[in-house]
């Protein structure tokens, strides 16, 4: 048996072939994912703690974020008039002593009772409020006796579980790196590594757990994040590949600028244009009758492209005038005009005598789909069908029959679409709407039901660039980074929740006037737990106490799809004043009419989720206005909370999202199918370029991975998304 055989079997042992795992801690690392030696090794520490630079709690700053240590000297627990809580401990050091708050965190107070002198090292922002200085913690530790003792060490802090101790990880960690780190196989090309200028993997494992000293912690970093980076973008390069190499000549249409554009941009003039005959006739009995006329499809709307949108049309005209199915993802901005982008990109599928299908996720949004899509092709008498789960059977029936004769060159509708029962004619361009609600299988099932159909996928949730060339790097992105003219700024105000009369009595005054008002809350239920608003008791105290006289109306998740459809349309038909709801209202929602949108606990959700809640107001004509309340937040959610009240560009939010929170609370990037990311920062952007362009050039030269020398780096990248489809 060779040696690089026999290392493999050791690495793949269970986690009690390390020296003191019995079958007790086993369990409790089987609990935070860990069963085989391997799985410990690359248990990463979520960060390091170098406690010989600790700062002392005289010299700790203001407005800094600052790591210090103290003795637990006293431990509190104060209620505020919101039912929220904040536990405050002191801290003393023998240069003086630290207020420490924790905030809705009540369970602490037991655990810092028990530890009462014993040391706490804590990271957070001293900040002075009014006549008093409070040091909120962002992180804390309780400290091993050890650690302490042996200050010029840094120290890894893994995550935990119940019954697993940071001691005892870290004695059986030091195990296992010692005896098996030098074992794990090399999957990096030598030519990648050194134009990475990467650290071997065997020496970064060593010092991502027990770095020798702050440089090589981070080119130990570096190297593991890299890993995840390039691993995930191999991925997206066979997605890529399966979807346009493997595909045989798919329909590349003609493109005809000018019936689409009043004045066709000349980046189009390359593209040969369309006879002129207005007839296209497709394979088979029917016949699409395009109405003669002059007008342009921009023409005949009553408005023009902006400049942005100009420019997205033109790249995706320019991808489906070519063989090669198009993969792009469309950008914008609530409001930017995606639907128009997607009625042009139907209308040039049609005029090539091909059907288009659009797919959204809630009834609501495929009826809106319809009613502005129907709208702007069917003066050129383009037949639109909507096809949704709650249609009369009759209506299904006819719908399904229009599409298959081909006499419907236009689907539009929700998960109806990818069921068994839908046959298309010839279906060569398919539209994904709010893509991020959709998963990459069902993505897949409706493309399939066409001849290797262009697809186009959207959102209105702005990604940030690195996030999306990381989420989606098997697509190219187009960005409509521009709002028409005239839309009106929505006037956002943050107020404590003690404030929110002024919020109530805006609502009444907007109300009087025949507006319309949204109220959103973080639950659906009150939780013993959370002591945040729940949309049930919110709405049942505003409809007793606070607006007895208006029509209010109730919507979450919770709800059959039947009920929060009706109840929307009821609030889209003004037969209900205000909509108290839960973020289910996030998707989608046109209703001009509205011009309120409170958010309570704004701080319980992200600068992009509340960005989607401000856009459901300020569709119309009228004035709009969104309140967000937030009652005793800590200082990242106070932080979080400025930005969004001062700056309403919905792409300069994303990044500041995924700046203050990371992306693992982003929209979308669970449902997006991208393997979780242990180590790498969707924040570097130099890395992730690097990855991209050396993914990219490695595919370029060996498709698939199939040399014999890319054996271990192909399988390590189906392993690396292996393991994530399967959790």
């Amino acid at each position: 048996m060779s040696r690089g055989h026999t290392s493999l079997m050791l690495l793949s042992a269970d986690a009690t072939a390390i020296k003191g795992v019995g079958a007790t801690l086993a369990e409790k690392l089987r609990r935070v994912g860990v069963r085989t030696v391997r799985d410990l090794l690359f248990y990463f520490p979520r960060e390091h703690r170098d406690y010989s630079k600790l700062t002392k709690i005289a010299k700790v700053p203001f407005g800094e974020v600052t790591t210090t240590m103290g003795m637990i000297w006293e431990v509190e627990t104060k209620r505020t008039n919101g039912a929220r809580s904040r536990t405050i401990a002191t801290l003393t050091d023998e240069t003086g002593k630290l207020k420490v708050t924790w905030f809705n965190q009540a369970y602490l107070q037991k655990q810092l009772q028990a530890a009462k002198n014993s040391y706490l090292v804590v990271t957070g922002v001293k900040q002075r409020y009014g006549n008093n200085v409070e040091f909120s913690v962002r992180s804390h530790e309780l400290p091993e006796q050890g650690d302490l003792l042996n200050t010029g060490r840094i120290v890894p802090i893994y995550p935990l579980t119940e019954g697993l101790h940071a001691k005892t990880l870290r004695r059986i960690m030091k195990e296992a790196v010692d005896h098996y780190a030098a074992m794990i196989p090399e999957h990096l090309p030598p030519a990648i590594r050194s134009a990475g200028k990467l650290m071997p993997l065997p020496d970064a494992l060593y010092q991502i757990h027990y770095p020798e000293s702050e440089e090589q912690l981070a080119v130990a970093r570096r190297r593991l994040a890299f890993d995840e980076l390039f691993l995930l973008q191999l991925g997206m390069q066979e997605r890529r590949s399966r979807w346009q190499l493997e595909t045989p000549q798919g329909n590349a249409f003609t493109i005809n600028a000018a019936k689409v554009f009043v004045d066709p941009p000349t980046a189009l003039a390359e593209l040969m244009p369309l006879p002129e005959a207005e007839t296209v006739q497709t394979p088979g009995s029917t016949l699409w009758s395009v109405i003669a006329t002059d007008k342009s499809l921009e023409a005949t709307m009553p408005f023009r492209f902006t400049d942005a949108q100009r420019r997205v049309i033109c790249e995706i005209f320019d991808d489906i005038a070519n063989s090669k199915p198009m993969c792009r993802l469309l950008q914008g901005d609530v409001g930017a005009g995606k639907t128009a982008v997607a009625a042009a990109t139907l209308f040039m599928a049609v005029l090539n005598g091909y059907q288009g299908a659009i797919m959204a996720p809630t009834e609501l949004l495929a009826e809106q789909h319809a009613r502005s899509i129907s709208a702007m092709l069917e003066p050129f008498g383009i037949h639109c069908v909507l096809l949704t789960g709650s249609l009369r059977q009759r209506e299904r029936q006819a719908g399904r029959a229009a599409l298959e004769s081909g006499e419907a060159a236009i689907a539009i509708g929700t998960h109806a679409l990818i069921q068994d029962d839908v046959v298309f004619h010839k279906l060569g361009l398919v539209i994904v709407d709010e893509q991020h609600r959709f998963g990459v299988e069902q993505r897949d099932m409706l493309r399939q039901k066409g001849y290797h159909p262009h697809m186009l996928v959207m959102t209105a949730t702005p990604i940030p660039r690195t996030l999306a060339l990381t989420l989606y790097g098997d697509l190219d992105i187009s960005v409509i980074d521009q709002l028409p003219p005239g839309r009106q700024k929505i006037i956002t105000r943050w107020r404590t929740g003690t404030r929110r009369n002024e919020a109530n009595a805006l609502i009444m005054r907007q109300v009087a006037e025949g507006r319309q008002a949204f109220v959103i809350c973080p639950l659906i239920e009150e939780s013993e737990s959370l002591s945040v608003k729940a949309a049930t008791t919110e709405y049942e105290r505003l409809q007793r106490e606070v607006f007895p006289n208006l029509r209010l109306g109730l919507l979450h998740g919770a709800m059959k799809p039947a009920e929060k459809d009706q109840t929307m349309r009821s609030f889209r038909d003004h037969e209900l004043d205000i909509l108290v709801a839960t973020s289910v209202i996030e998707v989608g929602i046109d209703v001009p009419n509205a011009t309120v949108m409170v958010i309570e606990d704004a701080d319980r959700f992200g600068l992009s989720q509340l960005h989607q809640f401000r856009g459901r107001v300020g569709r119309g004509k009228h004035q709009s206005y969104c309140y967000v309340l937030s009652a005793d937040a800590g200082l990242q959610a106070q932080e979080r909370l400025g930005v969004f009240q001062d700056i309403d560009d919905g792409f300069r939010l994303a990044e500041e999202d995924l700046r203050l929170r990371g992306p693992g609370d982003f929209i979308g990037v669970r449902q997006s199918g991208m393997p979780e990311l242990r180590i790498a920062d969707l924040n570097d952007t130099p890395l992730i370029n690097l990855s991209r362009e050396l993914a990219a050039r490695l595919w370029e030269k060996d498709p698939y991975l199939r040399l014999a020398e890319h054996t271990p780096l192909r399988e390590k990248m189906h392993l690396f998304w292996q393991n994530y489809m399967a959790h």
